[in-house]
C-alpha cells in the first residue's frame, strides 16, 4: 500500500511539474504568437479573402463600384497576364545565374575564413557582412550613382537594356553574400577540429580537407541559404524600384512584385494585386519545396 501511495504522489508530482512547464511555455510563445497572428496570418488571410472577389461597375462608372464574389477569376487574370509571366521567366533566369555565383562565393569566403592560416578572421568578418548592415535602399541608391554613364568609374553603360537585369544581380550579390557567408561560416565553426586534423595528419592539403570534409558538414547550411534566396529572388523590388528612376530600361512592373503594387495602388485593383502577390507566394514555396527534394536526391547519390 505505500509503495502504492508512493508511486502515485510521484505521478501526481510529476502532473504537476508537467502543467507548471507547460504554462511556462505558453506564457513565453505567447508574445511571439500574438505577433504572428497580427502580422503574419491576418494579412495573409486578408489578401486571400481580397483576391476572391472584384469591383463590378455599372452605366458610365460614375457610380459607386458593386464589390461582388469573382471566385478564382482573379488568379486566372494572373495566368494570363504577359506583365506578371514576363517578370517571371525574368526572376527565374536571374535566380539561375545570380544565385549560384552568391552562395559559391559566400561558401568560398567562409572556407577562407575557417582556414588555419587565415589572419585577422574578426576584421575580415565584419568587412565581408557589412554590406548586408546596410539599408537596401541606400545600397540600390549608391549603386545607381555609380551606374549612370555621365559619373560611373566604370566607363560603361551598366544600364543598358541587355545588361540591366546582371547589374541588379551585382547589387544583391554584394548585399547578401556576407550574410549567407556568415551563416555558412557558422555551420564550419561548428565542425570538431579533431576531423580536420586527423585528415591532415593523415597526408590530406587544405582543398582536399575542404572538398571532402568541411562541405558536406555545411550542407545544411548551403540548403538553408539556397531556399532563403529563391524566396529572396521571387521577392526583388527594392533594386528594380530605385533603378527604375534613373533609366527607362527598368519599367515600374520590372518584377512581380513591383507590378502587383503597380496594379494595387496605380490602377486601384486591390484584388488582382493580392491575387499576384499570392501566385507569387505560392510559386516561391513551389520552388522552394522541389530545390529541397532535389537536395535530397542528390544527397542520397552522393553528388552533394
Amino acid at each position: 500500500m505505500a509503495v502504492q501511495q508512493h508511486e502515485t504522489a510521484r505521478r501526481g508530482g510529476r502532473a504537476v511539474i508537467g502543467r507548471a512547464t507547460n504554462r511556462a511555455a505558453l506564457i513565453f510563445l505567447l508574445p511571439f504568437g500574438a505577433l504572428f497572428v497580427v502580422f503574419f496570418v491576418l494579412p495573409i488571410g486578408y489578401a486571400v479573402n481580397e483576391s476572391l472577389y472584384k469591383l463590378k461597375r455599372s452605366g458610365l462608372g460614375f457610380g459607386t463600384p458593386e464589390r461582388v464574389f469573382s471566385g478564382l477569376a482573379n488568379y486566372a487574370a494572373v495566368f494570363r497576364d504577359d506583365t506578371f509571366l514576363t517578370g517571371v521567366r525574368r526572376l527565374l533566369l536571374f535566380g539561375i545565374v545570380q544565385v549560384p555565383i552568391m552562395l559559391g562565393l559566400a561558401l568560398v569566403l567562409a572556407l577562407l575564413l575557417d582556414g588555419h592560416a587565415a589572419r585577422f578572421k574578426r576584421f575580415f568578418r565584419l568587412v565581408y557582412f557589412l554590406p548586408y548592415a546596410v539599408p537596401g535602399v541606400i545600397a540600390a541608391i549608391v549603386w545607381s550613382f555609380l551606374y549612370t554613364p555621365e559619373i560611373s568609374p566604370f566607363g560603361l553603360d551598366l544600364l543598358d537594356g541587355d545588361v540591366v537585369l546582371w547589374s541588379i544581380g551585382n547589387i544583391v550579390t554584394w548585399t547578401w553574400t556576407g550574410f549567407n557567408m556568415l551563416v555558412i561560416y557558422s555551420a564550419l565553426r561548428a565542425i570538431p577540429r579533431e576531423l580536420c586534423e586527423a585528415a591532415a595528419m593523415d597526408g590530406a592539403s587544405a582543398w582536399r580537407i575542404a572538398w571532402s570534409i568541411k562541405v558536406p558538414m555545411v550542407r545544411p547550411s548551403l540548403i538553408l541559404t539556397g531556399v532563403f534566396s529563391i524566396i529572396g529572388t521571387l521577392q526583388l523590388f527594392n533594386e528594380p524600384t530605385v533603378l527604375s528612376g534613373v533609366t527607362t530600361t527598368v519599367s515600374k512592373s520590372y518584377t512581380p512584385l513591383m507590378w502587383s503594387l503597380q496594379v494595387a495602388l496605380d490602377n486601384n485593383d486591390y484584388a488582382l494585386g493580392s491575387a499576384i502577390a499570392i501566385v507569387l507566394a505560392l510559386l516561391a514555396g513551389a520552388l522552394s519545396f522541389l530545390f529541397l527534394r532535389l537536395s535530397a536526391w542528390l544527397t542520397r547519390r552522393g553528388v552533394m
